[in-house]
């Protein structure tokens, strides 16, 4: 089993005597944290870390996400003071949670800490120069591996920086409860159901996780939630056999023309969502003014946005995080394989709409199903997709205490303030923490746009992962100083 130490001989740029006559501080915790990364024991970690085939999304992934929560984990926070147990998914099919609560006192603030283990498909064979998506390699700047940025590289920050402020002040000064769970990629399957089993054990004053891109190399991060995710299908059913086209075409009427008349009615040409009650009826001053303020980086080989497409004059930001945006994932008629001259009997359509706190979930399918109604498209059925959990949209207000606090945090270390991002643009569990444990959600990503995430080729940056660690390290510090919300 690995260990790792954490008296001070790990760091030998100083001597014991010299530590032992310097006063903690916080550029001694941010040292401490650099040096981790210089002296490759970051790299080493992660390299164990990635080893794992955690791909949650296989059907025979259940012996992996458990050596992740029973072994791996504990083995990375042996000697930081923290007490872990490993929960059981409520839904038995799908992985364990780890859980680590290292108490100080009881009247100090608590702060949740979360991270997954699970990634998605490695697709080995699919990567560059034969890459093993479950081996680190390094070329450069650029840190090779499945779980490198998602989420196992930023996850491993977290623990790191705790470390290192442990190491330089002897303790926190706050209580930490680290969360680790193994199904994120699968859209948190059970992951409610244990928060409302383990509300008192989870009990915080604020969240925060380390996952997603941010949107610049250059300039550090925080977002404060997520849009929310809806899925479902438009399925047109006018007959149980396809027809011969020289005998019934026109006569018959052809429901692939019903579901592309039913579909442009919902969105323009120019992609205006059309249906009542699908967009923001106001958006806040607070996360209008975050939003304006967010600053892009082009990264070379991402598509270039199309002006014209969208809410009409909405900026790409306003249109990212503050506004709705649906999608057609997969549209079918016939056999596209083997076409057939033949009227069709059915048509069908899957769709995905993201969202943002301000429109609730439950408003979408019978606003679309008024919509449909109104137009004369009673045969257009809609099915919602329930074959993955529905995430849900969550955020926390820009102007929260805690937001303050870590903003000025990252501010003090980067020397720069970061971007403040609303919600994120992906999924993540925010609804979940804020909805049953009632406490403010912050993510502070350390990946970039370009990362290849999900894909072959999953990459970190070395520098921001080592970014990353001062950054964590000062907000670690700055909490327990009391410079908490």
């Amino acid at each position: 089993m690995w260990r790792q130490p954490l008296d001070a001989s790990i760091w030998p740029t100083r001597t014991g005597r010299e530590r032992d006559q310097m006063q903690p501080s916080r550029e001694g915790a941010i040292v401490r944290a650099e040096e981790c990364f210089d002296s490759g024991r970051y790299l080493d970690a992660l390299r164990r870390l990635v080893a794992i085939p955690t791909e949650s999304q296989m059907p025979d992934s259940q012996p992996a996400l458990r050596q992740y929560c029973r072994e791996i984990i504990p083995a990375l926070m042996e000697g930081m003071g923290f007490d872990g147990v490993v929960h059981d998914n409520p839904v038995s099919r799908f992985g364990p949670v780890y859980v680590g609560t290292r108490t100080e006192d009881p009247s100090l603030p608590t702060v949740l800490i979360y991270g997954h283990g699970d990634v998605v498909r490695g697709l080995a064979g699919r990567w560059a120069g034969g890459l093993d998506p479950f081996a680190v390699t390094v070329q450069g700047d650029r840190w090779y591996g499945r779980g490198t940025v998602d989420n196992k590289g930023q996850h491993l920050i977290a623990i790191e920086a705790l470390r290192a402020v442990l190491a330089e002040r002897g303790r926190l000064g706050f209580n930490a409860k680290l969360l680790i769970e193994t199904g994120e990629e699968q859209g948190s399957p059970g992951l409610r159901d244990l928060i409302i089993q383990q509300r008192t054990a989870l009990a915080a004053d604020v969240f925060i996780g380390l996952d997603g891109p941010r949107q610049t190399t250059f300039m550090p991060e925080i977002k404060l939630g997520a849009r929310g995710g809806i899925a479902f299908d438009l399925v047109v059913h006018l007959r149980d056999q396809a027809h011969h086209s020289g005998h019934w075409g026109g006569v018959l009427r052809d429901p692939g023309f019903v579901l592309a008349h039913a579909m442009a009615s919902m969105v323009t040409q120019d992609g205006k969502i059309l249906v009542d009650g699908w967009t923001p009826r106001s958006v806040p001053s607070s996360v209008r003014q975050a939003i304006a303020g967010l600053v892009f980086e082009d990264i070379p080989g991402l598509p270039e946005e199309d002006p014209d497409w969208g809410e009409p004059g909405l900026t790409k930001a306003e249109k990212i995080f503050g506004w709705t945006s649906v999608i057609v994932l997969a549209q079918i008629t016939g056999h596209p394989d083997a076409p057939t001259n033949a009227v069709q009997g059915e048509a069908r359509a899957r769709l995905q709409i993201r969202h943002t706190a301000d429109v609730p979930a439950k408003d979408f399918m019978p606003a679309l199903r008024a919509h449909l109604d109104a137009r004369g498209f009673e045969a257009v059925q809609v099915i919602p997709v329930t074959e993955r959990d529905v995430f849900g949209a969550a955020r926390t207000d820009p102007h929260d205490p805690w937001v303050g606090m870590v903003v000025d945090s990252m501010t003090r270390t980067a020397g720069r303030a970061p971007n403040i991002v609303p919600n994120s643009s992906g999924s993540n569990p925010s609804d979940m923490f804020i909805e049953e444990l009632g406490m403010p959600v912050l993510w502070i990503p350390n990946s970039y746009a370009g990362c290849n995430q999900h894909g072959p080729d999953e990459h970190a940056l070395a520098s921001l992962l080592r970014e990353g660690l001062r950054l964590m390290a000062g907000i670690w510090w700055d909490i327990g100083e009391g410079r908490q919300g």
